[in-house]
């Protein structure tokens, strides 16, 4: 899959009315524009609250950030920060209301940190097309931050398969359940596959892909991929290495036990076993009463509940995502 332009995002004048201006981390010369996708197959896992957590602990460390709320059926991205429903969101943009998206950016109340707020009313905002889809990321990629956060909805459909693939981290949220784990093993399979079909088109692959998936055979990703190689060693080559850039991370949210610690660990493995897909362990994020507290008081976690179990741990999360991006850039 060809690699999208790099984003870069602009955030909005602050409260007092002044430009925002660039934070000591970007003045120092951090890569602008790290995009992290947080999704899953299951909702009620925890993306929001992970994807909202992340952006207030960048943004404490001084990292200028906006949060997407890519949830375009159910935004709920708003409620996590404690913001009532803005004014103007997504639908807005998709409908032409407003031209860029720097006109419905939100001041959160939090220092560095501003908001996108997904749609909320209408079913055409909801479900963009093709034309609609690409304007919103290339104005995305348009503006300029650190860290863009997208929160995502639930399922597979391609507008979410599409904003998970576009982003640098791109972070898997499931909970100890059985149907968490196996609809997440349903979104990674489909988000890899999806990207397979994008880059096979650009190596011309595209025919020889279609004949391997309908053939009635299941192939796995790594069956997939030796069988093209065997077919046409070079360009299968090529597609190899591409692919080895879908690399999701994992977050185990809600872990009571000792169990829920490794299932991380677990999942990870059998996932490289099966699929041959490596996926980076992130952290897992304790069970913690301070959560629902948090969340009835309408107070985002890490303001409210800074020391509790959860908080900590999504801080270690926040922590492993950005050593993760320092090691990519000095790799370049």
């Amino acid at each position: 899959m060809a690699e999208l332009p790099q984003l870069r995002l602009v955030l909005p004048p602050t409260a007092d009315g002044s430009a925002s201006r660039r934070s000591s981390v970007a003045r120092r010369g951090a890569r602008p524009g790290r995009v992290v996708s947080v999704g899953g197959g299951k909702g009620g896992v925890g993306k929001s609250l992970v994807a909202a957590s992340l952006g207030i602990e960048f943004a404490r460390r001084g990292f200028r950030v906006v949060l997407i709320d890519c949830d375009l059926g159910g935004a709920n991205l708003h409620t996590c920060l404690g913001l009532d429903p803005p004014r103007r969101t997504l639908s807005d943009f998709v409908n032409r209301r407003v031209e860029r998206i720097e006109d419905i950016l939100v001041a959160t109340g939090i220092p560095n940190l501003s908001l996108v707020s997904g749609a909320l009313d209408q079913l055409d905002a909801a479900n963009p097309n093709h034309a609609q889809k690409m304007r919103f990321i290339r104005h995305v990629q348009s503006m300029e931050a650190d860290f863009a956060i997208l929160d995502l909805g639930a399922g597979t459909q391609k507008n979410t398969l599409d904003f998970f693939l576009l982003a640098d981290h791109k972070v898997l949220v499931l909970v100890p359940e059985h149907t968490a784990v196996e609809n997440a093993h349903r979104f990674v399979k489909a988000a890899f596959l999806r990207r397979l079909r994008a880059a096979s088109s650009i190596f011309g692959l595209a025919s020889l892909l279609d004949e391997l998936l309908g053939d009635g055979r299941f192939l796995g990703p790594s069956e997939i991929l030796e069988a093209i190689q065997g077919a046409d060693a070079e360009a299968g080559r090529q597609l190899r290495e591409q692919m080895e850039a879908f690399r999701p991370g994992l977050v185990v949210n809600q872990a009571r036990t000792p169990e829920d610690a490794e299932l991380g660990p677990g999942v990870a493995t059998a996932w490289r076993r099966h699929f041959g897909i490596d996926m980076d362990v992130l952290g897992t994020v304790e069970y913690d009463d301070e959560v629902w507290r948090a969340a009835r008081e309408r107070r985002p976690l890490l303001q409210a509940r800074s020391e509790g179990r959860a908080a900590r741990s999504l801080a270690r999360i926040a922590s492993r995502i950005q050593a993760l991006g320092e090691l990519a850039d000095t790799s370049r």
